[in-house]
């Protein structure tokens, strides 16, 4: 079983930390259908940032799955301790440190995965955060700053000298971003390099996409990204998949519907309704993205401006969903 410190985790497949979709109700609904951890958004080290809206959303963890992971960026060691220690006392019970955001608002403050050609300063975050901190330290990273420098491999020993617990890898260049194809050779060789953990990362968006990268990189676990919006059962899928070789089938439509009205609901209760509404309408369009049929349904969820509203809306679209029983009658007709 995958361990990270002291925490035993109940499977080997972690969902991602992506800023403005990883937050509380998403992170417990994947935590419920069966991630084995969960690590939320981003937050600055910037301590002048702490009381922000956006900051306090991040930083909450009433009734999550535990071990509590919490991720956080930045570029000056001492400043990067102390957002560590300040979490902690918040509930975090994992720092996560992110050096693997490719974007360029993140990037343009030297933090992300603009660290990457700074070994130096890597050495230096990392050996700050362990010591400032008496919880594990994780990393994200990526292979490197370019296709052409790609030097995950002396990043993953830096850490694991540093103290660094665990590593999650995607296998994609800074430059890269999300474009191109991912590869999992370096993740392969950090993997044969190091002792620690590795989680591999990047474009895992089955169960079976997920086994063929553990087998090609020897990684102890999966970290799913992108792949996870609007499926926040994915992450039980391919834990199942790992543990026995048998795939869960997808909740069936109807079911999808009501894990939907259940997580819209869980938005308006914790952003309040005037983001709740506004939130939802991203996830919601997520949760449909496969499903042409709805496209009509998402442009008309999208206009609807009450809380109640919308899930009158969701009720509705469960109401004259097709059941499987309906679909079956049909097929045979």
């Amino acid at each position: 079983m995958l361990q990270i410190g002291p925490y035993k985790l109940p499977n080997r497949v972690a969902l991602a930390p992506m800023a403005g979709v990883t937050d509380l109700p998403f992170r417990r609904l994947c935590a419920q259908m069966g991630a084995g951890l969960v690590v939320a958004e981003m937050i600055s080290s910037n301590p002048l940032l702490r009381d922000s809206r956006k900051t306090l959303w991040r930083s909450r963890h009433d009734d999550e799955i535990q071990p509590r992971s919490v991720q956080i960026a930045g570029n000056d060691p001492a400043v990067m301790a102390q957002a560590a220690i300040f979490n902690v006392d918040q509930g975090a019970q994992i720092i996560d440190i992110n050096m693997g955001c490719p974007a360029k608002k993140v990037c343009r403050r030297a933090a992300g995965s603009a660290l990457l050609a700074d070994e130096q300063l890597v050495k230096d975050i990392l050996t700050a955060v362990v010591k400032a901190v008496d919880v594990p330290v994780t990393l994200k990273i990526r292979t490197g700053s370019t296709p052409d420098a790609r030097n995950g491999i002396t990043i993953a020993r830096i850490a694991e000298d540093a103290g660094i617990a665990a590593l999650a890898v995607h296998g994609r260049s800074r430059a890269c971003a999300f474009k191109g194809q991912v590869e999992y050779d370096t993740i392969a060789a950090i993997v044969a390099a190091t002792q620690f953990p590795v989680f591999a990362n990047g474009d895992i968006d089955s169960p079976e996409r997920a086994a063929a990268v553990i087998a090609h990189t020897g990684a102890a676990g999966v970290m799913i990204g992108r792949a996870a919006q609007g499926r926040p059962w994915l992450c039980g899928q391919i834990a199942a998949h790992l543990a026995t070789g048998i795939t869960p089938p997808e909740p069936g439509k109807v079911e999808q519907l009501a894990i939907m009205h259940r997580h819209v609901e869980a938005l308006h209760e914790f952003y309040g309704e005037f983001m709740g509404v506004r939130i939802a309408r991203k996830h919601v369009g997520w949760y449909l993205q496969d499903n042409p049929h709805y496209l009509r349904q998402r442009t008309l969820f999208n206009q609807l401006q009450q809380a109640s509203d919308q899930l009158h809306y969701l009720q509705e679209l469960t109401e004259t969903c097709p059941t499987q029983n309906t679909l079956q009658k049909e097929l045979a007709a």
